[in-house]
């Protein structure tokens, strides 16, 4: 199921400036909110305003916030093979009615839609960020991987259709009457007389804040950088060290790709550098050395797709 919603979830991260839909996708995200990505499932664990975190004289939320129509309304491999008026007797009784024929052109191809979107954002960040940093991974807990939501977006309606294969279509008709260019999808009118190979199919007319910016615990890019040359020049000498210690022939050799800084392994170190630290180092006095905040990206919506198996 999750391979049909990555390139709708990427897609709206780009168009909207980084904002990310709830996994799962009918789960609120609201400002001060702070989560763990788990087997690709965001987890929430608390919030800073209602644990008491943050001192209520040291934040303040910004409401109703506007956001860009256009960005906030766009598709992806969608056609539009006909829409039409026709008379329907049928039934018994003579009423005219609008049709229309949206077909997908592949697996998780997506047709979004939404009206009247705005946002409640956290306005001051910078200034309780650093004691975020100490009381959420020394003073009150020890975390070392977390995303506090900085901005959730809400809408009075909006529509989301993603196809299950090449083949999805969706025909959608209405009695009202229409002038210009027909598209009912996301009308409020609109009924559905067919849906083919549709993953997902939804109309939501609550004010559900579903979609979220956050910002990320990360390790300070030149604590990183200090470690991965560190753990690179160990590596080099490693296979000597061998030969001196051990009294045995093992014919080691370094492996070039564990030696190069494009590695994933060392790029993907940031937990490692945490490990390695001496007892006592890392502590409330220290954490503003080591800890730092990024928006979050995409990279983190790739986490919510993890791949199983490879």
């Amino acid at each position: 199921m999750d391979s049909y919603f990555k390139n709708f979830y990427e897609k709206l991260y780009s168009r909207t400036g980084g904002f990310v839909p709830s996994k799962p996708l009918n789960q609120n995200m609201y400002p001060g909110d702070f989560f763990q990505i788990i087997n690709g499932e965001m987890i929430v664990l608390g919030n800073i305003f209602r644990n008491n975190i943050i001192n209520k004289d040291d934040y303040n939320l910004e409401y109703g916030i506007k956001q860009n129509a256009a960005s906030w309304n766009f598709s992806e491999g969608i056609s539009k093979p006909y829409s039409l008026r026709d008379v329907d007797k049928s039934s018994g009784r003579s009423f005219k009615y609008s049709k229309q024929l949206i077909g997908f052109k592949e697996l998780g191809s997506f047709f979004f839609k939404s009206n009247n979107v705005e946002s409640i954002k956290i306005s001051d960040w910078s200034n309780i960020k650093n004691q975020l940093i100490i009381k959420m991974t020394q003073v009150l807990y020890s975390f070392r991987e977390l995303y506090i939501v900085t901005e959730s977006a809400v809408a009075s309606d909006w529509t989301l259709a993603i196809s299950g294969s090449e083949k999805g279509e969706l025909e959608l008709a209405t009695e009202e009457e229409i002038f210009g260019l027909i598209d009912l999808f996301g009308s409020e009118s609109a009924k559905t007389i067919q849906a083919r190979d549709i993953e997902y199919y939804h109309r939501e007319t609550k004010k559900n804040p579903i979609f979220f910016k956050a910002k990320k615990l990360v390790v300070k890019q030149e604590k990183l950088e200090v470690f991965i040359s560190e753990l690179i020049s160990n590596r080099r000498t490693h296979s000597d060290w061998v030969d001196n210690f051990f009294d045995y022939d093992f014919e080691s050799t370094t492996n070039e790709s564990t030696t190069n800084e494009s590695s994933p392994s060392i790029i993907n170190s940031q937990s490692s550098i945490l490990d390695m630290l001496q007892a006592n180092e890392l502590n409330p006095n220290t954490a503003l050395l080591y800890f730092d905040w990024a928006d979050i990206n995409l990279d983190d919506v790739e986490k919510l797709f993890p791949v199983y198996g490879v």
